[in-house]
């Protein structure tokens, strides 16, 4: 403990030495963590899940309840979200229930070699059929295999596509074909391995109740190339599809349950999504987060480990249409739940580069204590194991979004590599998981579960610091780029643009991490927080003197270098000039409800060119600056700032577009 420590620590009446010890919580979880255990959720999940259909998914959901029961849960639920293609959580619109009985996919023809003659069979490898693919009438259908072809006839035809073909599915539906056989796949070594589809909305994502069932297939490399020759050749080839699915309103389930705390108002979060085809995608983080909780509850049961303070909850849904219905329909729960951990991540082999983890930090807006503290866990537990680790800034793609504000719960996210790339492909099998990066994953999680729920009031200090440290590491991080531009700028005025630049970027970052610091206090009531906030005031007055640093480090360092090319005057800061800004100051955005935007209503060709907000960095960034209180100028300011973004982007036309759509409201100052 630092001498600030101590001194915060007397600062505060009553309070006595750290309450958790996060060393001995790591020590214990690594002495009682069953990796077995972990790899034996993992392929019993994978199981199920690998068919991917709405009876698997529920077939799942009663193991993880079982499993969940066994391992001495309590609270345990087994609920579910209406996959009925029409009901919305956020501005998500839930999928359609969706069941496959068989698929095949036939060449015809004398000549078409063995090998090469069944393209697709759904039973002996599910993920040939894309998820959502429409049926067939009985007995099949046969069609001409063709190369996609935006500006040829498609009609009746089973097209070739280079590209996720869900990516095209609104032009595909519009060109009339009769389906899709997809060749695409992110590892091309992969020769006999295929790619899973898993989107197949005309819209978006999910199959909603106004797509249409167009048929999905998908090929291996391999086979994917005899077509092509045979097509190359001038042949017509000729295929017989025989596909036995239907759509139907059923549930999407989700299961959830609890180790309780002492103080069981609040709660402390994993969560995982299920359904899906894969091992390491995602059977490995479900079964990670089983296994933290069981060795948890076998810690505490045998006295290793006390009860927490704080309620350990572990949720296991599917990815976004699982958890977003969750929040939605938790709203109380959520707020009283102070901290998560997302676990959508592989386990993949020790031996193959790549394959350490990353952890995702929260988004800028809600930038926590969580981010450094997730980092402390990792420094103390991976070099004991030989193993480098990351961290990066948040990124989109999974349901971390419950940081944002409208949500509000600090989430990290570890990530691995897994080597060879086998993401949503067929070969992501169990036997590529590595029990030692399973267990790695247990050991974090269960120790960062452990230790915030243990958290109280003679911790804060702790965790400011930990965030204090980090905020100066940030701090100079974002200075740095700017001092060295300083040094090597060919020109007066972009020493100017520099110096206006960095000076903001550094004030920015102070900013960020002085909420950071701040918030610890999320782990003490009220009355508490009020009389420990002013002795947090060092620790936040430090950040600002250090930044105040950096930039007269900027400011010198320009002006020394317009002395080196000939310029008599010290440098003054100058911005570019905005035409966006005098709009955008005179306008607020409130949001509706929480979550992106996926435009799920909206055709392709009738978004004026803008993106889905699904997965788009820039305009979710932006959408989570907006809190009704900030005008959008600012908000623009915060999001390039956030993303070290330039100014192309039309944010005052995308918001103005959003309006028109129902999604926001613009309020004008």
């Amino acid at each position: 403990m630092t001498k600030l420590s101590v001194a915060l620590l007397v600062l505060l009446p009553g309070t006595a030495s750290p309450q958790v010890n996060v060393q001995t919580v790591l020590d214990q979880v690594r002495s009682g963590v069953k990796p077995d255990e972990a790899m034996a959720y993992m392929r019993r999940v994978y199981s199920t899940d690998r068919w991917f259909t709405f009876p698997k998914f529920q077939e799942t959901a009663k193991y993880l309840k079982q499993a969940m029961a066994e391992a001495g849960l309590q609270n345990v639920e087994e609920l579910g979200a209406p996959a009925d293609g029409v009901t919305q959580f956020g501005f998500w619109t839930e999928p359609l229930a969706w069941d496959a009985k068989h698929a095949r996919l036939e060449l015809l023809g004398e000549d078409v070699p063995a090998e090469f003659r069944v393209l697709v069979d759904y039973e002996k490898v599910p993920s040939s059929l894309g998820m959502w693919s429409g049926p067939t009438p009985p007995g099949g259908t046969t069609a001409e295999i063709v190369e996609w072809n935006e500006n040829g006839d498609m009609r009746g035809k089973l097209v070739l596509t280079k590209q996720n073909p869900a990516n095209l599915k609104w032009n595909l539906v519009k060109k009339g074909v009769l389906g899709a056989i997809n060749t695409f796949t992110e590892n091309p070594e992969l020769k006999d391995g295929r790619q899973w589809i898993n989107a197949w909305g005309d819209n978006g994502w999910a199959f909603t109740k106004s797509s249409t069932p167009l048929i999905c297939f998908s090929i291996t490399p391999r086979q994917a190339e005899f077509v092509r020759q045979r097509l190359a050749a001038g042949q017509t080839v000729r295929a017989h599809a025989a596909v036995d699915t239907r759509y139907y309103s059923g549930v999407y389930p989700y299961v959830t349950g609890v180790i309780p705390g002492a103080e069981p108002d609040e709660e402390v979060l994993t969560l995982g999504h299920s359904s899906e085809q894969g091992a390491q995608d995602n059977a490995t983080g479900v079964a990670a987060q089983l296994e933290s909780l069981a060795t948890l509850n076998r810690l505490i049961a045998t006295g290793k480990l006390g009860r927490p303070k704080r309620t350990i909850r572990i949720l296991l849904m599917g990815e976004m249409y699982g958890s977003m219905p969750y929040v939605a329909t938790h709203a109380e729960r959520m707020k009283r739940t102070v901290a998560a951990m997302t676990v959508d991540t592989p386990a993949a082999p020790y031996d193959l580069a790549g394959t350490e983890y990353t952890f995702y930090m929260n988004p800028h807006v809600a930038k926590s204590y969580v981010d450094a503290f997730v980092l402390h866990v990792a420094e103390l537990y991976f070099p004991t194991v030989s193993r480098p680790w990351h961290w990066h800034e948040f990124m989109v793609g999974t349901d971390t979004y419950l940081a944002e504000l409208t949500v509000g719960v600090p989430t990290v996210w570890p990530y691995s590599g897994t080597g060879v790339t086998t993401h949503h492909n067929s070969e992501d099998t169990p036997d590529k998981v590595d029990v030692r990066s399973l267990r790695d994953l247990v050991i974090v999680n269960a120790t960062y579960l452990y230790t915030l729920a243990s958290a109280g009031e003679a911790d804060i200090f702790w965790l400011a610091e930990l965030a204090a440290n980090r905020g100066h590491e940030q701090i100079l991080s974002a200075a740095a780029p700017f001092i060295d531009g300083a040094l090597h700028a060919p020109s007066g005025q972009e020493l100017s643009r520099l110096l206006a630049r960095g000076t903001e970027k550094i004030h920015y970052s102070v900013n960020r991490e002085t909420q950071s610091v701040l918030s610890v206090l999320r782990l003490v009531g009220a009355s508490s927080a009020d009389s420990a906030r002013p002795t947090l005031r060092p620790l936040a007055e430090d950040l600002k003197h250090y930044g105040d640093a950096q930039v007269a480090r900027l400011r010198a360092a320009a002006n020394q270098r317009a002395s080196q090319i000939g310029l008599t005057q010290a440098v003054e800061p100058r911005m570019e000039a905005d035409r966006q800004q005098d709009e955008a100051a005179h306008i607020v955005v409130k949001r509706k409800r929480f979550g992106t935007i996926p435009l799920d209503e909206i055709h392709p060709d009738e978004r004026e060119g803008y993106p889905s907000g699904a997965w788009d960095e820039t305009v979710i960034a932006a959408l989570y600056w907006c809190d009704g209180e900030r005008n959008l100028a600012d908000v623009i300011r915060l999001t390039r700032l956030d993303l070290n973004a330039g100014d192309k982007f039309d944010f005052v036309g995308y918001f103005k577009f959003l309006e028109r759509h129902g999604y926001v409201e613009l309020k004008t100052r």
